[in-house]
C-alpha cells in the first residue's frame, strides 16, 4: 500500500470516527432513548469503515463505538445502562464486555461477509448489490443479538427486576427487543451501506 493511500485510509477513518461520536452526543441522533433500551445507528457508520477499511480499522471504530456508548450510559442512562457501564448502580465488569466486544465485531464481520459475497460473485461490481446489503444487515445483527444476549446471560435478574418481571420470562422480552430494535435497524444498515459503501469504495479505488 503506498503512501497516499495510507494517508486516505488514515484520513476517511480519522472522519468516520467523528461521525461516531458527533451521532453519538447528538440528541436523537446516534442513540434513541427508548426509556428500557437505547436503538442506535452507530452501527452504520462502523460496519461501513469495515466494508472499505478493513477489519483492523474497523475493529478501532467498533471500539470508539463502544466507548461513546459507556460515556452515554453512565450520563445519560436508561433503564438497562447497568448492562453497558459499569459506573451505573448494577453494572460490573460484564458491563465492559456487552458494551465493547459486540460493537468491535461489527467492525470487524461485515468485512469478511462482504469480501465473501463478492469472492462468490468473482468480484464482479454488480455482486456489490448483494455483497453491500448483506454486510449491512449482518453487521446490524450482531450488534442486536450479540448485546441482548449477552444481557440474558450477564444481567437476567437485573433485568426482570427493572421489567418487573419473572425470571423465566426475561428471554420473551430480550427478543422482543431483538425482533422490535434489530429489524429495523438491520433494514437501515442494509439500505446505507449499500448507498455509501458503494460511493466510499469508488473513491477509493
Amino acid at each position: 500500500m503506498n503512501t497516499s493511500v495510507k494517508t486516505r485510509n488514515l484520513v476517511l477513518t480519522a472522519a468516520i470516527a467523528a461521525i461516531i461520536v458527533m451521532m453519538a452526543f447528538v440528541p436523537y441522533v446516534g442513540y434513541i432513548n427508548l426509556v428500557v433500551i437505547k436503538a442506535t445507528l452507530i452501527h452504520v457508520p462502523v460496519i461501513i469503515g469495515s466494508v472499505v477499511l478493513g477489519p483492523k480499522k474497523g475493529a478501532f471504530l467498533g471500539f470508539i463505538f463502544g466507548f461513546t456508548s459507556l460515556i452515554n450510559n453512565t450520563f445519560n442512562p436508561s433503564l438497562l445502562s447497568f448492562a453497558f457501564s459499569p459506573f451505573y448502580s448494577g453494572g460490573n465488569l460484564w458491563s465492559l464486555v456487552i458494551c465493547f466486544v459486540p460493537r468491535i465485531l461489527v467492525g470487524v464481520v461485515p468485512y469478511f461477509v462482504y469480501r465473501g459475497v463478492m469472492k462468490l460473485g468473482n468480484g464482479h461490481k454488480a455482486a456489490e448489490f448483494a455483497a453491500l446489503p448483506l454486510a449491512g444487515v449482518t453487521g446490524a445483527l450482531v450488534n442486536t443479538i450479540l448485546v441482548m444476549n449477552l444481557i440474558y446471560f450477564c444481567f437476567a435478574a437485573q433485568y426482570a427486576a427493572v421489567k418487573e418481571i419473572a425470571v423465566e420470562l426475561v428471554y420473551d422480552g430480550i427478543l422482543a427487543i431483538i425482533v422490535a430494535n434489530g429489524v429495523p435497524e438491520a433494514i437501515v444498515a442494509a439500505v446505507l451501506t449499500l448507498a455509501l459503501g458503494k460511493v466510499l469504495l469508488h473513491l477509493r479505488g
